[in-house]
């Protein structure tokens, strides 16, 4: 039984919000930041939350996730081992046959331009896997 007031109760887009103001340091604005990039890159991208507390951003199928850690917030792509990386962005996640991710550290600056051509190329293998 749900309790009234509980997450699963808020939309995606209020439960990220809220984790971002969680946060309250440099991993919130972080987080803040990659969330303005991924919209910004796609327009029609649907917010989700998903495994108890993940920001999950998702077109024809899911594109990444944002993840907090103590040191790090990490940025995985679902497909990121199909997706050609030409500025070297993906950084962790590189020996599976599937996923790739992206660690952003504290003062870290987000190369804005590679990480959204990055989403859109994400958005562009799901939308053809759909089509096909």
């Amino acid at each position: 039984m749900k309790k009234s007031g509980s997450h699963e109760s808020k939309p995606p887009s209020q439960l990220i919000d809220a984790r971002i103001k969680e946060l309250a340091d440099w991993r919130g604005k972080m987080l803040s930041q990659l969330r303005t990039l991924i919209k910004e890159a796609d327009p029609e991208i649907v917010e989700e939350w998903k495994w108890r507390g993940v920001p999950v951003w998702s077109h024809d199928g899911l594109i990444c996730t944002g993840e907090t850690y103590k040191n790090v917030v990490k940025m995985t792509f679902a497909k990121g081992a199909a997706l050609t990386d030409p500025s070297g962005l993906f950084n962790s996640s590189l020996d599976g046959n599937t996923r790739r991710a992206i660690d952003f550290h504290e003062d870290e600056k987000i190369d804005e331009e590679a990480l959204k051509a990055l989403i859109r190329a994400a958005v562009a293998l799901n939308k053809s896997k759909v089509q096909s």
